[in-house]
């Protein structure tokens, strides 16, 4: 029967998806990070705020107490969480 085909490689496919991927799209989630300390505004024109975040521990207990200077565009204030997809680049500090 012709109708038979496609439902066939449909269960395959949902047999298919194994845990492992579920665990790498959860290594690309956004790591959460508190803003502590506004350092200053940078930028050419002053558009750019750069703070130093300290990363919770919800999310990664690897990362948690360890903090980064950020360069961070639009308003933010401290205590501001901002959610980071990169987590081993630091701005370069302002001179």
């Amino acid at each position: 029967d012709p109708g038979e085909g496609p439902a066939i490689l449909a269960q395959a496919s949902l047999l298919s998806v194994s845990p492992l991927s579920f665990a790498m799209a959860d290594s690309n989630a956004p790591k959460l990070a508190v803003v502590r300390q506004i350092l200053g505004r940078t930028g050419s024109r002053g558009g750019v705020i750069q703070v130093k975040v300290e990363f919770t521990s919800e999310d990664n207990p690897e990362l948690k107490g360890r903090s980064l200077v950020r360069n961070v565009k639009g308003p933010v204030r401290e205590g501001d969480i901002l959610a980071l997809l990169e987590t081993e680049r630091e701005a370069r500090r302002l001179r």
